[in-house]
């Protein structure tokens, strides 16, 4: 979903602050294309952050058995 917001006003915004019409009408038409792509809001970030902390938690939960694993393999701990 892209950001909504009114072309004509922004256009309207550029020719009062100097540029010609037809300068204010491809700023406009190149912001409203830049803009529908795809954004993460909050909510995702959110979401990601909380998929990541659970995958790292794993991650460290196998790397913690490795060592252990490991630990009990060193030379004198049989």
């Amino acid at each position: 979903m892209g950001i909504a917001f009114d072309t004509l006003k922004f256009v309207e915004k550029l020719e009062a602050g100097g540029f010609t019409h037809e300068q204010a009408k491809a700023a406009a038409e190149a912001f409203a294309e830049a803009t529908s792509q795809e954004l993460a809001t909050k909510a995702d970030l959110r979401e990601l952050e909380l998929r990541m902390t659970v995958k790292l938690g794993g991650l460290t939960v196998v790397a913690t058995g490795i060592l252990l694993a490991a630990i009990r393999y060193l030379p004198g701990n049989h």
